[in-house]
């Protein structure tokens, strides 16, 4: 069975155990933009699957780890993996399970309660076509270890980053783009979370400062 399939048997058997997920349920909320704009919690990955059905994943990383019980040692995997929709809406989350597969569904679901909204632009001074292809100013994130810093690009420019961002801005609709890392970007989780919160000071206001790409 596919996961789509999978995904809409959930939907039908899905009873909401929030308000929101009432609200959604009912047909009182169609868009997950008015959830954001009100800044409700999602807690129910179904609230996602009604409201963004055309998101895409990607595992980015698994990992195995492992742990010294009292009953010995215990071993799970580890999933890091990003959702999107290609068009401004991009969440990671993480995931343990002792399969891969468990795992990786957990992280799409952390990922999913994790969506957010991002802005896009054309802040590059090299370009002025005013379409949504890059990030409007430059933004900084930070996770662990790692920095990035995202430049706006001009068209055609495509993604200059390495291939764990490059995943994270897929998804997330960011087609052209400078960036620079600083860190352990060896390290797959630190640096999808560093551009994860790049791309979410997106949001912020606008400063002079900003427009210097």
């Amino acid at each position: 069975m596919s996961r789509r399939r999978e995904q809409q048997e959930e939907l039908e058997q899905w009873q909401p155990k929030t308000r929101l997920g009432k609200m959604v349920q009912s047909g009182q909320i169609t868009s997950i933009y008015e959830i954001f704009n009100e800044g409700y919690p999602i807690r129910e990955v179904e609230i996602i699957d009604t409201l963004v059905p055309n998101l895409k994943d990607e595992v980015i990383n698994i990992n195995l780890v492992q742990k010294q019980t009292d009953a010995g040692e215990r071993s799970r995997f580890r999933a890091i993996v990003a959702v999107g929709n290609s068009d401004g809406l991009i969440g990671l989350g993480s995931g343990k399970a002792p399969r891969v597969r468990n795992a990786i569904e957990k992280g799409i679901r952390e990922a999913k309660l994790n969506l957010y909204p991002i802005r896009r632009g054309c802040g590059s001074w090299e370009c002025d076509c005013s379409e949504n292809h890059s990030v409007p100013f430059k933004v900084l994130g930070k996770a662990g270890s790692v920095s990035v810093t995202l430049f706006p690009g001009a068209k055609g420019l495509g993604l200059v980053a390495g291939d764990t961002a490059k995943v994270v801005l897929t998804l997330a609709g960011v087609k052209d783009v400078w960036s620079k890392s600083i860190g352990a970007t060896t390290t797959p989780t630190s640096f999808a979370y560093a551009t994860f919160n790049a791309l979410k000071e997106t949001m912020k206001i606008m400063t002079p400062s900003d427009w210097v790409a």
